[in-house]
């Protein structure tokens, strides 16, 4: 058995109410580490063959909870949430921080793989003893904070009860869903921590389909051997060196700051759906949150020297006691200016709503500014919502979000996300609302666009081409950087942010030593990470059953990405539509993908995906 890996993963089917331990081989996991790339072999494997028809939110879809060999090991501990997305139907490797994988690893094992669905609401708990389907009737309809108060005491108790001489048991690790993934809201994130989430790709949806409101671990055995113990150690103190040397402005302020630099500084931050991407607006600005909110300025994850989160909280008035992180700058953006909200205060506020409601912090705000300008330009009216839907104003926005948490009225179509929402209002309309909705592959945009080209980390075809839609924690900026950096980071699986200053022969230097593999950045490039993003781009051309997406005519920037920006320094600058037709040529040609971005025989055989062959043959045709 390579290091870093236990060896065993949990396999739960909730329809026979039964549990298994499962294993791959040595060369499996070599191929593909863990997290998004064994996640990506399951779905291939298992689904492939009836793609086009499997419902992802239904029983027939896989929903994972994977590690990777260097989680807990290397700076910035994470897991990686997937399946068959709802959102893009094709999959996305979604991941968030806490506690919950190293607990997972003490356990025994690398991952846990749902079958099924449950006949009434349950939670898996896993443990040292393997793991056991628990009721959760009691929990369904509760909030985030309720939610992990209950299962903290519940699992506590039952530990206690079961190994009396142990003393006092810490808090479990667990991921959960809020009434927003109960409902299957399509975009529900998977929630962890309070307020830390694996928001892309919909599977808070895919967990609430399974009737399967939470997942909790406690182990406490030994972390996984590593192969090389002297290796890792000097290897991670250069990682956290790295880290923590000079000026590392995340480090210091967290990424709540961008609130302002990004829109003011790099024309790149939503802003009323996206109409604008600048602002001026100082009210905003970091030390705003800073000094009036912030409660914690060093919130770290286990073995992060990153520390980027912050803890904010409001202390009086109205919505005293709410408490979230920074918020990040995702949330910062999208539930601030994207909604036209400018005061911290009540930016904090719907931060909070929004992950006790177990919503995406991306994708249900942009849903809601989509919904704001359609209100705005006539097509959705006050008789049509319940009550007027007007910009900067937080107790409009939150009520949306509690609609569309319990699909009440309006809030049923927006919890289709923005993509569907948007096709469903414009049948009802008879208007063209795809215009105005920003997204990728059915998919919301990360908070980072494309027009200035000002942004640190979105260009021309950074969504257009991403196998992952919209997230722009992957994005395709060239034919290796979405492979070679975040499907690694993904598979391996770790905080991307934690290795942001770190050489990335260093990182692959650190998998050497954890796992004993001989997996070079170059080889990783032209090989696993490549295979990784062909299978999902094979997923995502195959799609279905309600949405198909089309080589080349769905391989582009939304609309608004084209439009000139109005305003600030990059006034009248847009995406170049001939330049995304060059850079996505390339793209294609880099990963032995045809002009049309469909995978070829070739490259399938080469890859060892040779069984998704008879389908991307079709799609040639």
């Amino acid at each position: 058995m390579p290091g870093g890996y236990t060896g065993k993963f949990l396999e739960v089917d909730l329809s026979r109410e039964k549990a298994k331990e499962i294993t791959f081989s040595d060369e499996v996991l070599e191929d593909y580490l863990g997290g998004r790339g064994l996640a990506a072999k399951i779905l291939v494997d298992r689904l492939a063959s009836d793609w086009p028809k499997v419902d992802p939110l239904g029983p027939e879809n896989i929903f994972m909870a994977f590690t990777g060999p260097m989680t807990g090991i290397y700076p910035g501990s994470r897991t990686c949430c997937t399946g068959k997305s709802p959102m893009s139907n094709g999959m996305v490797g979604s991941t968030a921080s806490s506690e919950f994988p190293n607990q997972l690893k003490t356990a025994g094992y690398d991952g846990v793989i749902v079958t099924g669905r449950a006949t009434d609401p349950v939670y898996i708990l896993v443990t040292d003893d393997g793991g056991e389907i628990l009721g959760a009737e009691h929990l369904w309809g509760s909030l985030g904070e309720e939610t992990i108060k209950t299962l903290n005491r519940e699992v506590s108790a039952e530990l206690t009860s079961r190994h009396p001489r142990t003393g006092l048991w810490r808090d479990p690790g667990s991921i959960y869903i809020g009434p927003a993934g109960e409902n299957m809201v399509r975009n529900a994130a998977v929630m962890t921590k309070l307020s830390h989430a694996a928001g892309y790709g919909g599977y808070g949806s895919v967990m609430g389909s399974k009737n399967l409101k939470a997942i909790v671990a406690y182990g406490t055995r030994m972390f996984p051997r590593v192969h090389d113990p002297d290796s890792v150690k000097s290897l991670m103190k250069q990682a956290h060196d790295i880290v923590i040397s000079g000026e590392v402005p995340s480090r210091r302020t967290g990424t709540g700051y961008g609130g302002y630099s990004t829109g003011f500084g790099m024309s790149s931050e939503p802003v009323r759906n996206w109409q604008e991407e600048w602002h001026d607006r100082r009210s905003f600005g970091g030390p705003m949150f800073e000094t009036r909110y912030w409660v914690k300025k060093r919130w770290a994850d286990f073995n992060c020297s990153r520390a980027c989160l912050k803890v904010s909280c409001i202390k009086t008035g109205p919505w005293k006691g709410d408490i979230t992180d920074n918020p990040d700058y995702e949330l910062q953006a999208f539930c601030g200016p994207n909604l036209g909200i400018f005061e911290p205060e009540a930016n904090i506020h719907l931060t909070t709503v929004i992950d006790n409601l177990g919503h995406t912090g991306i994708g249900l705000p942009s849903t809601l500014g989509l919904a704001a300008e359609l209100y705005q330009r006539g097509i959705l009216t006050e008789e049509d919502i319940g009550f007027p839907l007007e910009w900067g104003n937080p107790e409009t926005f939150e009520k949306l979000a509690y609609m569309t948490a319990h699909r009440e009225g309006i809030g049923d179509i927006l919890a289709e996300g923005a993509y569907r929402a948007a096709l469903k209002i414009g049948e009802m309309k008879g208007v063209d609302c795809l215009q105005y909705t920003v997204h990728s592959k059915g998919i919301e945009i990360g908070a980072h666009g494309t027009r200035s080209d000002a942004d640190f980390l979105a260009h021309d075809i950074s969504y257009s081409v991403n196998v992952e839609g919209g997230n722009h924690t992957s994005v395709a900026n060239d034919g290796y950087q979405e492979n070679s950096r975040a499907a690694f980071s993904d598979s391996a699986v770790y905080c991307h942010f934690a290795d942001r200053r770190v050489p990335q022969e260093l990182t692959f230097q650190f998998l050497r030593s954890v796992t004993g593999y001989s997996t070079t950045v170059d080889g990783w490039r032209r090989v696993q990470g490549r295979r990784i993003i062909t299978a999902q781009r094979a997923l995502l051309l195959m799609g279905g059953p309600d949405i198909f997406w089309k080589p080349l005519t769905d391989d582009k920037n939304p609309p608004r990405f084209y439009e000139p920006l109005p305003s600030g320094p990059w006034k009248g600058k847009t995406t170049s539509m001939e330049r995304v037709i060059m850079r996505r040529n390339a793209y294609f040609e880099t990963l032995g993908w045809d002009e049309r971005g469909v995978p070829m025989k070739d490259t399938l055989d080469t890859l060892g995906l040779k069984n998704l062959e008879s389908q991307m043959a079709k799609l040639r045709e």
